[in-house]
């Protein structure tokens, strides 16, 4: 049985796809294929279950799962030994990242890392339609290895995280409409809006939500999106309000920001990793990295 085949095998089971997982390794899908095939004659079961719709883990592969992972974990802890004497780390870092919310400078950090340790591979994935939630749980099914995510007042469980910078959000309409001239509004008063928001599993769908709670007001979701540059066109054409974080709000006389008064609408962006798990050198050197590519978003911006 070879570490390659085990790496193969647990991209496949992160991506329930061959042909992302191939795209993930950098191989073509035939590569991965016969990995997958020859891991499965060595062990004498199937792995996976295959269809044109999907590719799911048999039992066997579930047994396998926390097993390759320890033992490719166990295999990147000797090569960090030796690189740690040798003074070059290489291996692969896969990131969770939220997008478009600010807080940190992702091309500036891994442009950082690249040029201080051009041998690490890294790997990019953007959350993907239950945001946060998704996150934690890629790095609790070790999909990832280090996720930076939104955290509310309700912590995810079986993570280690640290708070990075607190992100203050803000009401934005849409030209014309009758709060666009105010300085500041209140829930209450934006009540009976059509929202325009992100789906569950959002940090910032779960503060907004809390918000609205504790404000003891209910409120009409219309449309649900999962990228802010989106929810701030769709402010822009008229289809409805929405909160974003400071960053996110569009240059320009078409929106107009106001800050909520009477609830906090700030979350907290976080990076985590899983509780328990064994952190790589490389990831650790990309952790330390983090603070000097930090962003100020700064005061919320008055009403245009």
């Amino acid at each position: 049985m070879e570490l390659r085949h085990l790496e193969y095998f647990l991209a496949v089971a992160a991506e329930r796809s061959f042909t992302r997982a191939a795209s993930r390794l950098h191989v073509v899908q035939s590569a991965v294929s016969a990995a997958i095939s020859t891991l499965e004659r060595e062990l004498g079961a199937p792995l996976f279950e295959r269809s044109a719709q999907r590719v799911v883990l048999t039992s066997a592969g579930e047994a396998l799962l926390p097993e390759a992972r320890a033992t490719l974990d166990t295999a990147q802890a000797a090569r960090d030994a030796v690189r740690r004497v040798c003074r070059e780390l290489s291996g692969t870092v896969v990131l969770g990242c939220l997008t478009g919310v600010g807080g940190v400078d992702f091309a500036g950090l891994l442009s950082d890392f690249h040029t201080r340790h051009p041998l690490v591979k890294l790997w990019l994935r953007a959350a993907a339609s239950d945001g946060s939630a998704g996150l934690a749980r890629s790095l609790v099914n070790h999909e990832i290895d280090v996720a930076f995510l939104g955290v509310g007042r309700r912590p995810f469980p079986g993570l280690d995280s640290r708070q990075l910078v607190r992100i203050p959000q803000v009401l934005v309409v849409p030209a014309g409409h009758p709060l666009a001239d105010r300085r500041s509004v209140t829930l209450a008063e934006v009540a009976n809006e059509q929202f325009i928001d992100y789906p569950i599993g959002y940090a910032n769908r779960t503060r907004n939500d809390d918000a609205f709670a504790a404000a003891g007001v209910e409120r009409t979701i219309t449309m649900e999106v999962s990228d802010v540059v989106m929810a701030a066109n769709f402010v822009r054409h008229g289809l409805g309000v929405t909160i974003l974080p400071v960053r996110a709000v569009p240059p320009g006389p078409e929106v107009s920001a106001l800050p909520v008064t009477d609830q906090s609408l700030e979350w907290s962006l976080h990076v985590a990793t899983a509780r328990g798990r064994r952190i790589s050198a490389a990831t650790t050197a990309l952790l330390e990295l983090v603070d000097a590519h930090l962003e100020d978003d700064g005061p919320p911006r008055p009403a245009a």
